[in-house]
């Protein structure tokens, strides 16, 4: 388990990269659709810029979503910190009682959940973020195979990034222009989870 840092900063400075519109878009999809799936009050990516060691809020959907992407904090902090360090999903039903649940960072975001779900971004054994679903229905959070199923689409939604932008995700790294054939290719990637994980939920 990662030590909190002591930073409470956080800063609005999104990636500037060129296809930028590309990426937002089918992370906007990710967070709308497990939001859905899970029965959730919110859901964020966030991406790891790691020159900075950071997590940064690339998409939100549900509380939050209009003033939270682009906004950063450190990447050793909170329930998303531990995550993006240990590389293992986690789910927390009582945020009150958790030690690694960061209090003062939620309520920097003006929403504090009771109850989270969270799950790495991960693409050839590399953590490029963390995908969260805040208040999940009480059903979602209730075992395992509900934290199999975010965790394998958060491994989904790492391939489809990995799709837009081969190399690695960073504050530097996506720049080349995106050719539609591989925006298309990766929202279908998220398109066959998305029906496979609704035909069995």
């Amino acid at each position: 388990m990662t030590t909190p840092r002591t930073d409470t900063t956080l800063t609005s400075a999104p990636f500037p990269a060129p296809g930028e519109a590309a990426r937002r878009e089918l992370l906007q999809s990710v967070v709308d659709v497990a939001r859905a799936i899970f029965g959730a009050a919110a859901s964020s990516v966030f991406l790891l810029d790691e020159e900075a060691d950071e997590l940064v809020f690339q998409a939100v959907s549900g509380e939050g979503e209009e003033f939270l992407v682009g906004r950063r904090f450190p990447a050793g902090r909170g329930i998303a910190g531990w995550v993006a360090t240990s590389g293992e999903p986690m789910v927390v039903d009582d945020l009150s009682s958790d030690a690694s649940f960061d209090r003062s960072l939620a309520e920097s975001t003006a929403y504090v959940p009771d109850a989270i779900m969270a799950a790495p971004l991960i693409s050839d054994s590399r953590v490029l973020g963390v995908l969260e679903v805040l208040d999940p229905s009480p059903q979602a959070r209730s075992g395992v195979r509900e934290l199999d199923l975010l965790a394998m689409f958060a491994r989904q939604a790492a391939a489809a990034l990995r799709v837009l932008a081969p190399e690695p995700v960073a504050a530097a790294s996506v720049a080349r222009t995106l050719d539609g054939a591989r925006r298309d290719d990766a929202l279908q990637l998220l398109g066959s989870l998305e029906r496979l994980l609704r035909g069995t939920g």
